[in-house]
C-alpha cells in the first residue's frame, strides 16, 4: 500500500499542471519565413510599394505559429514592400488606423509542420518522392511475378 501511495504522490508531482502565459517582448509579424519586429516608425505613403501578403494566423496558447502570422495584428492585416528597402531588411505593416508602420527583420521563423501546407513547394516534393518510391516498389513486385 505504501508503494502505491508513494507512486501516486510522485506521479502527481511530476504531472502537475502548468500555466502557460505568453508575454511577447515586442509585436511582430511573420512573412515568407522571416520574423519582423514592428517598430514605431511610420512609413510615408509615397514609399509604400506593392502588397506582398497579410496576417493569416495567430500564435496559439503555447506560442507556436506558422505561415504569415502576428502576435499583435489581427488576421487580414496587410504587408507591403517599402520602396528602396529590400524585404530582407524591412517591410511595412498597415495598422488599425490605416497607417503603414515599419517592421524590421529580426530572424528566421522557426519551422512548424503546418508550413508544409502554407508553402506548397516542399509538400509537392514530398508527394513526388513518395510516388517515386511507390512506383519503384510496384515495379519490383511486378518483376518478381
Amino acid at each position: 500500500m505504501k508503494k502505491i501511495t508513494m507512486f501516486l504522490l510522485i506521479l502527481v508531482l511530476i504531472t502537475n499542471s502548468t500555466v502557460h502565459a505568453l508575454s511577447w517582448a515586442y509585436p511582430f509579424v511573420v512573412w515568407s519565413g522571416n520574423v519582423y519586429k514592428v517598430t514605431d516608425e511610420e512609413v510615408i505613403i509615397s514609399l509604400i510599394d506593392k502588397r506582398i501578403g497579410e496576417v493569416n494566423t495567430k500564435p496559439n496558447d503555447m506560442g507556436n505559429y506558422f505561415g504569415n502570422a502576428s502576435n499583435y495584428y489581427p488576421k487580414g492585416t496587410e504587408y507591403f514592400e517599402i520602396r528602396g528597402i529590400s524585404t530582407d531588411n524591412a517591410i511595412a505593416v498597415k495598422n488599425e488606423k490605416g497607417k503603414c508602420i515599419k517592421a524590421v527583420y529580426v530572424n528566421k521563423a522557426p519551422f512548424h509542420w503546418m508550413n508544409l501546407f502554407t508553402n506548397p513547394f516542399p509538400f509537392l516534393i514530398l508527394i513526388l518522392i513518395l510516388l517515386f518510391i511507390g512506383l519503384k516498389k510496384r515495379r519490383k513486385v511486378l518483376k518478381n511475378l
